[in-house]
């Protein structure tokens, strides 16, 4: 039972993944690659989580394991009452001793598990301050604690958030490193291969590798973890109607989501290698997996219409791109999305591609003021990118006017 539970605590860091958040999320949305390709200054869809953001999920106390003592039997008998005494002293005098001693181990143990979690709470806070370094030294004390009481469950914990943290630094080898290690102690640990914690961990492990282009590595550990998933899935839907339980319902809808993550890392994945038929398959079945298990209206629905949009804009289907993104605009505006300003911006840079440049500016200069509402920079900057390239733009078509004229 506990290690299912931090199974579910490790796996908590995906699930969120269908939370937007505004300002700083409470998770690392570690398996978005936010290098995607820009063209004609679109503000494409940012990863929609902080970058400063972690998730952290509180770890549970696991209670000492006490062990009872039997008071040693008394000899019996009047005959030799001396000795008979002192036996029940002498065996008193030792369970007093072993007593104290198993005691001293208890709440040693006890004071190491509530000193980790402390510094647990204090990398959590760090993190939403955006101390970062304080938070690695804090993570770093707390699973020198995990191993010095042996507590297996809270060195896979403490390793995920520490390569999460890393990560998030820009540490990628770093990050390879301590998912590895976290892995290796699930797995020796009797965690299958094919659970969706370890498979997270895997897509992490696959996004690192797409940063660091190592391509072959990326692809392999994309298809290990949708391979993996829908052989899972199938094997769920296979199930007996007895045993659809609710527990059965709710790891078949966490194992959905997560293959919808996938799908989406893969397909920015791809998108930045220029595979842009490959990246609209995964954003379709994304797409698809996100609107049958969140609905219509969700956040993230919203944001990977925007993404599929984004790439048919890219393969010169402008028409169906904007049909698209325009319907995510609709939604978000009714939906008051936290991301609207970018997928405004999207809308902008894909009118700026159909030649309606009044609209374009328009949706940009919208988007403008969302973004500087949202304290969002990176999209601030991008929309102004966006805003320049229209005035090019404009400047080249009155260019071309007036040489008409002439002629």
């Amino acid at each position: 039972m506990a290690a299912s539970c931090v199974r579910r605590a490790v796996l908590g860091q995906t699930m969120s993944w269908f939370r937007i958040s505004a300002g700083r999320s409470v998770r690392v949305r570690l398996t978005h690659l936010d290098n995607r390709q820009q063209s004609g200054g679109s503000v494409t869809s940012q990863s929609v989580e902080g970058k400063h953001s972690a998730c952290w999920v509180k770890v549970s106390r696991h209670e000492s394991i006490s062990r009872n003592f039997q008071n040693t039997q008394r000899g019996g008998g009047g005959g030799g009452g001396g000795g008979g005494r002192g036996r029940v002293l002498w065996a008193a005098v030792a369970f007093s001793l072993f007593s104290s001693s198993d005691e001293d181990q208890r709440d040693e143990a006890q004071r190491k598990e509530d000193e980790m979690i402390l510094l647990l709470k204090k990398a959590k806070l760090s993190v939403y301050r955006g101390q970062l370094q304080a938070a690695s030294g804090f993570l770093h004390q707390a699973v020198v604690l995990a191993h010095q009481t042996h507590n297996n469950q809270a060195i896979i914990y403490t390793y995920s958030l520490m390569a999460n943290l890393a990560y998030v630094q820009g540490q990628l080898d770093n990050a390879e490193k301590l998912f590895k290690a976290a892995m290796s102690f699930m797995l020796s640990g009797g965690t299958p291969q094919d659970d969706n914690a370890v498979i997270e961990m895997s897509l992490k492990l696959a996004t690192i590798y797409a940063e660091q282009n190592k391509a072959e590595l990326a692809e392999h550990g994309f298809r290990f973890c949708t391979e993996s998933l829908e052989a899972k899935l199938q094997k769920q839907k296979e199930l007996p109607a007895e045993e659809q339980t609710e527990e059965e319902e709710t790891l078949r809808k966490e194992t959905r989501l997560l293959l919808g993550l996938c799908l989406d890392s893969r397909a920015r994945y791809r998108a930045s290698t220029l595979h842009l038929n490959q990246a609209g398959q995964d954003y379709q079945r994304a797409l698809d997996i996100c609107r049958q298990e969140q609905g219509d209206t969700h956040p993230q629905t919203l944001v990977l219409m925007s993404d599929l949009a984004t790439i048919l804009d890219l393969q010169g289907r402008h028409d169906d791109a904007l049909v698209l993104v325009q319907q995510a605009v609709d939604l978000s505006r009714s939906a008051e999305h936290p991301d609207q300003h970018v997928l405004l911006g999207n809308m902008a840079g894909i009118l700026l591609h159909t030649g309606r440049l009044e609209d374009s500016v328009r949706f940009y200069q919208e988007a403008l003021s969302l973004a500087r509402q949202a304290g969002d920079q990176e999209a601030v900057d991008q929309i102004q990118e966006g805003l320049k390239e229209v005035k090019k733009r404009r400047e080249e078509k009155k260019q071309q006017e007036e040489e008409a004229a002439e002629d």
